[in-house]
């Protein structure tokens, strides 16, 4: 039977989550995606393709398989880690989804024919794998089993998404794809029937959905420009981590409102008025742990926070 929340938690709920801790990841660029492994490690991307596997403080890992020899053409959200702890990750220039093995061999998994796969994310519930996909200006949600079968096609004949190039899976079985394109985050049932689309708390400013990912409630966690907005499974906005009680604020030296990206004004993708920088990093990634500490990588630095999400 397909789970709707009917009782939820609250904003209040959410009330005690604080920073604990921050950290430098070890990638030469911003932190793009944050997967989720086994043993309290994840990995680590920036959107050139690097990777890197570390510990939940930050501590890169003995390398168990040559990271020279993972050949990704980059991108956002295009790695995900399974419950036997394989990495799994896609090549859009080459149309594949290739995979590590436990004895860290590198291999061809899915051929993805004419779509270019973006996004992919391992499901808790079933291990199967949603991927999302574009092809020409056509974009698409397929499922694929843990044999690599594809067993379902979303958006094919309804124009749900657009460029979906991060997802993820509620407790319930939804899919959540942060849209770019759309501008929303397009949330459909484990059937594929569409259910709602978020679009952004504060209409002041043009939502720019990036990393997603679901907590053990089920709620719905997504970065945006300057923000982290948590959602309830029903797409009712709770709360959003914002400003300098949660980010560290742009140093001077190292930006200006001519370069930073935050500063421009989102209608005509111009500077506001010269002024000393006074934002604070924007959220790219987002990855909830085993132990319900919540990591956010932040835009245009390679730093990590850390926060105590859950009590």
């Amino acid at each position: 039977m397909y789970m709707y929340f009917h009782s939820f938690t609250t904003s209040k709920d959410l009330k005690m989550v604080t920073k604990v801790m921050e950290y430098r990841a070890p990638l030469a660029g911003h932190v793009s995606h944050i997967s989720l492994g086994e043993s309290g490690r994840l990995w680590l991307s920036y959107g050139d393709g690097q990777l890197v596997q570390t510990d939940l403080q930050g501590k890169r890992l003995p390398k168990k398989v040559s990271l020279s020899k993972i050949k990704t053409s980059g991108g956002l959200g295009f790695h995900t880690v399974t419950k036997d702890g394989e990495l799994v990750y896609t090549n859009k220039d080459n149309k594949t989804i290739m995979r590590v093995t436990p004895d860290n061999r590198i291999t061809l998994f899915i051929d993805t024919g004419d779509f270019k796969p973006l996004a992919i994310h391992s499901s808790r519930i079933n291990g199967d794998f949603l991927v999302g996909m574009m092809k020409d200006k056509k974009a698409i949600v397929r499922r694929y089993n843990k044999t690599g079968k594809v067993i379902q096609r979303l958006g094919k004949r309804r124009q749900l998404f657009n460029y979906p190039h991060f997802i993820t899976e509620n407790i319930n079985g939804d899919i959540c794809t942060s849209d770019y394109n759309k501008r929303a985050v397009v949330v459909v049932n484990k059937y594929g029937r569409y259910r709602f689309s978020f679009t952004g708390h504060d209409q002041k400013s043009v939502f720019r959905p990036s990393g997603i990912c679901t907590d053990i409630l089920g709620r719905i966690i997504v970065c945006s420009t300057k923000v982290v907005d948590i959602l309830d499974g029903n797409g009712q906005w709770l709360c959003a981590l914002k400003g300098e009680k949660y980010f560290p604020r742009i140093a001077p030296e190292e930006k200006n409102p001519s370069q930073c990206s935050v500063c421009v004004d989102d209608e005509n993708n111009q500077p506001e008025e010269k002024k000393e920088c006074t934002c604070t990093y924007s959220p790219r990634s987002v990855c909830v742990d085993d132990e319900n500490n919540l990591h956010v990588g932040l835009c245009e630095t390679n730093n990590v926070v850390v926060f105590k999400y859950l009590q």
